[in-house]
């Protein structure tokens, strides 16, 4: 078993993962497999994000860019909703995982996203 720590929308999680094979033994049906993300840094990025440093804000799910609620330069603080997604109807808020400065923007509205690509920059 490996144990790693998982981010999503300012809250992290502790997980623990088994790899395949390593005991021969698999997850029983009745239970949900343990998922593990461990992204790189450079992970998640949209071509043209450029090498802005600071902390990627990244899609907690699939779906449409609704609303940007945020503009390059602007100050947040934790929990301050940055983006808004749209997946199946519903509107799912992406928020600042910590205080800052928006860095950039690097997602648009009427974007297409998935789970884990960047939507802003905060330094």
């Amino acid at each position: 078993m490996e144990t790693y720590s998982v981010t999503v929308n300012g809250i992290t999680y502790e997980v623990q993962v088994e790899k395949k094979g390593s005991t021969g033994t698999s997850v029983p049906a009745s239970q949900p497999a343990p998922v593990a993300v461990s992204p790189s840094p450079q992970e998640g990025k949209k071509p043209g994000a450029g090498s802005v440093e600071g902390e990627a804000i990244t899609a907690g799910a699939a779906g449409k860019v609704w609303k940007i609620v945020v503009k390059a330069g602007q100050k947040v603080s934790k929990g301050d909703t940055v983006v808004i997604l749209e997946a199946m109807k519903m509107e799912i808020p992406v928020v600042a995982p910590r205080d800052g400065v928006i860095e950039q923007i690097v997602i648009s509205e009427g974007s297409p996203v998935e789970a884990g690509d960047s939507l802003a920059i905060i330094n």
